[in-house]
């Protein structure tokens, strides 16, 4: 099976990649500077753009499935060439789509589900690989500084969002769902610390910043303010679906949701000091 893969440089794309390549099926990797993408080997890397779809219209030529994300370019602002890509796909007669959804709703996300192609819109919770973000600070200095510490989330492995676009791509029963994928567990800000530290065999300490100190924090790193607001607003005020756990990594895999635990295991040399 022949499937095209955007955003496959990036944390959930390379995932979905890696386990299609291992299912032994011809993947075709969009990327913008394909020559750096370091993908697997087998893995077809071709150029293309989503926010100028003529860019990767014969990319799609024999294409049986594709997975989209919904933003374009740097600025991860939501993509407003939808139409052009369906209409694209259809003419190509891809047969199915993923679509890795968002904080809110976007163009591309209309024109999947109006566009007569099955699809399947994935819809994950806050992911465990986010917590990179803490890693310098913890191999240097052995802190965490985050505010709102006792906020709950159902964190869920890149790898699991990635098999169950997986299972939608290659297998027929997906078409017209929206998959909220958490992991196994809910756990606070301190309970990751304690994860992390438990894989990377050191303290780790955390100070907990006022919703001024963060919202400073966020303006030096660049962040617009319309982004800071989302920030507080998520982290200070997590919507429900934020930390509940749903049974869709399993119920769609056949094995249990991995853990964050697991995780810090896997990723612990990013953590040693």
């Amino acid at each position: 099976m022949k499937i095209l893969v955007t955003g496959a440089t990036g944390t959930v794309g390379r995932e979905i990649v890696q386990q299609l390549a291992e299912g032994g099926h011809h993947v075709r990797a969009l990327s913008r500077n394909p020559g750096r993408a370091k993908l697997p080997a087998g893995v077809e890397a071709v150029a293309g753009d989503l926010t100028a779809p003529e860019t990767f219209a014969a990319a799609l030529s024999g294409v049986e499935a594709l997975h989209l994300i919904n933003f374009g370019g740097d600025d991860c602002a939501p993509l407003q060439t939808g139409e052009q890509i369906v209409a694209l796909a259809r003419q190509a007669g891809v047969r199915r789509i993923t679509v890795l959804l968002g904080g809110s709703p976007t163009p591309l996300d209309a024109a999947v589900a109006a566009g007569g192609i099955d699809g399947t819109f994935l819809q994950p919770v806050e992911f465990m690989a986010n917590h990179l973000e803490w890693a310098a600070s913890i191999r240097s200095e052995g802190v965490v500084r985050e505010p709102f510490c006792d906020r709950l989330s159902a964190v869920v492995h890149e790898a699991d969002i990635a098999a169950v676009a997986v299972a939608a791509l290659t297998q027929e029963g997906h078409a017209g769902k929206t998959y909220t994928l958490t992991g196994p567990e809910v756990l606070s800000v301190r309970q990751k610390i304690e994860a992390l530290a438990a894989a990377a065999g050191r303290e780790i300490r955390l100070v907990e910043l006022t919703e001024q100190q963060a919202r400073e924090r966020w303006a030096a790193a660049g962040f617009p303010p319309e982004a800071i607001e989302f920030f507080v607003e998520i982290y200070g005020n997590t919507p429900e679906i934020g930390y509940t756990v749903d049974p869709t990594v399993e119920r769609v895999t056949g094995r249990p949701a991995r853990t964050f635990a697991q995780w810090a295991r896997e990723h612990a040399a990013a953590f040693a000091a």
